[in-house]
């Protein structure tokens, strides 16, 4: 322990009382043992600056949510390393989107009208309220929307038109009102445009209105909770609304624009070519050896053109200015700052870089596994969101007589049951992953359904249309079994033989004409 200077007062106990002066020492010595216990607790020479405070999530937010916001805004208009991140997520997400397998039970012909009105409803001209977008399209800006700002919030709105009275209308979080405080309803708290009850339930969303001028605020409006859907990810059980997803790596790509802003105009300037004009004999002169001046040419704003002849004054001289400027750790230090945005996110530098130069087959295959795991995490939320929508719309389709269900209100639970498939994405190598699915399937390591699942596809529908396919084969005269289910017609014709010549065993064996020698030597 380094030595400790002594004050006055020290000096004064250690001169009238050394056993004293002693155990204040020892004291002093054990506490500052016991504040030194985390090295992140400390405030010492490192960790002098480093001040902070433990708050609610909500106070926590309420200061930087919309400068952070507005931030990541700035930065999504013009940095492409920003969008390297959310499109990574937007591909992985979504995709192509998702289909819709309705599961009513004992009831295909329902399902089939159901899927069929899904998919007309997931229009622009049904789905959404401006007319502008199909659910697909809003989906993918929910995705963009989450990581930028934080959330979205879809309201369900009831109107005329389309396959079903039931639209969604896409919302900002910006326009929740943060500065309404009266409750709809006695008892309850609004917080940041949201107004929760006494165990922070949401009750309802305050939305700013504004006047036709575009400057003017009216009142705001109060929509119920259950005619909101809001897609956001909450960290802390204290958090009430939504908190920019980028928000712990929007410096580090600031930074990095900067960085490479500065090195792109370095080089800029590196690349040019500047030359500078050194007279040796002046234009004019003084005294008695004053001549008079020669005809001289002004440099003033001439430039140097390709294959350029040019008379200079007598006694100028050119000389090159050529300045040094490699960037050649610039490289070297983006791809460090890539590879920890990406990893802030939960992202792998390939995916967010799309660099693939320093990847092989089992590199590519394990960072897409880890991928994967941090974009279920959205997926989840997505399924959410698309669960509660396609409830909303089969209830409308239900009171609006499109879907005629007697016993739907008593058996609600057992018509909204469904299943969403996403749309598989290609194979790195298409021969290794086959041949991995055949070896599960046939150990037992997984099933047919499953494997269905994994590429996006119902296993069910996978198995009609094989067999669809092969009973058109036979109607034409063409044997595809072998080819479909990997075995040609050879080795389907020995395994036949096989099984007759085992039959005929079994048969001789029971009328007792397989026994002793004969037996044997057959």
């Amino acid at each position: 322990m380094a030595e400790r200077k002594s004050n006055f007062l020290d000096s004064v106990i250690e001169y009238i009382a050394p056993e004293a002066a002693y155990r204040r020492e020892a004291y002093r010595s054990l506490c500052e043992e016991i504040r030194q216990n985390y090295d992140a607790g400390g405030y010492g020479r490192v960790n002098n600056n480093w001040r902070v405070f433990n708050q609610t999530a909500e106070m926590t937010d309420c200061n930087d949510r919309d400068t952070v916001r507005a931030r990541a805004r700035d930065l999504e208009r013009n940095s492409d390393m920003m969008n390297s991140v959310i499109s990574a997520y937007k591909r992985n997400v979504i995709g192509g989107g998702y289909t819709l397998q309705a599961m009513v039970e004992g009831n295909e012909a329902l399902n089939k009208q159901i899927e069929t009105a899904w998919k007309r409803w997931c229009r622009k001209q049904n789905c959404d309220i401006t007319k502008t977008q199909s659910l697909n399209q809003m989906l993918r800006m929910a995705v963009k929307r989450k990581k930028v700002d934080g959330g979205i919030i879809f309201i369900k709105c009831f109107s005329k038109g389309g396959i079903v009275p039931f639209k969604l209308q896409a919302v900002e979080v910006d326009e929740l009102d943060s500065t309404h405080l009266q409750p709809h309803y006695k008892g309850n708290r609004v917080i940041g445009g949201v107004e929760v009850n006494s165990v922070s339930e949401p009750v309802g969303y305050w939305f700013r209105q504004i006047a036709n001028d575009g400057y003017t605020y009216l009142e705001p409006e109060f929509i119920l909770a259950k005619n909101v859907i809001t897609y956001w990810t909450k960290n802390r059980p204290t958090q009430i609304r939504e908190m920019c997803d980028v928000a712990p790596t929007v410096t580090r790509i600031r930074d990095t624009n900067e960085f490479m802003n500065a090195v792109s105009v370095k080089e800029r300037i590196a690349a040019c070519l500047a030359v500078f004009i050194k007279k040796q004999i002046p234009t004019s002169g003084l005294g008695r050896n004053y001549a008079a001046p020669v005809n001289s040419f002004s440099y003033d704003g001439k430039t140097i053109a390709p294959g350029m002849i040019k008379e200079l004054n007598a006694g100028d001289e050119i000389q090159v200015v050529n300045p040094s400027g490699q960037s050649t750790d610039a490289a070297q230090f983006i791809k460090l700052q890539q590879r920890l945005i990406g990893a802030g996110q939960g992202l792998s530098y390939e995916a967010t870089s799309r660099d693939m130069s320093e990847s092989n087959y089992s590199s590519a295959r394990q960072g897409i596994i880890e991928d994967g795991e941090t974009y279920t995490e959205d997926i989840e939320l997505v399924e959410e969101l698309l669960d509660e929508i396609y409830e909303s719309f089969v209830i409308s389709g239900v009171l609006c007589g499109l879907f005629v269900i007697p016993d739907f209100w008593e058996n609600k639970d057992n018509y909204f049951e469904h299943q969403w498939f996403k749309a598989s994405k290609p194979w790195i190598d298409p021969v290794k992953e086959s041949n991995a699915n055949k070896i599960a399937l046939q150990t037992c390591q997984k099933t047919f359904k499953e494997i269905c699942a994994e590429n996006g596809k119902d296993w069910r529908k996978q198995l009609e249309d094989t067999f669809e396919v092969l009973e058109f084969a036979n109607k034409k005269g063409y044997e595809m079994g072998g080819v479909i289910f990997g075995q040609n017609k050879k080795n389907a014709q020995n395994v036949q033989n096989s099984d007759d010549d085992s039959q005929s065993r079994t048969d001789s064996s029971a009328d007792g004409k397989g026994t002793g020698k004969n037996s044997a030597d057959e």
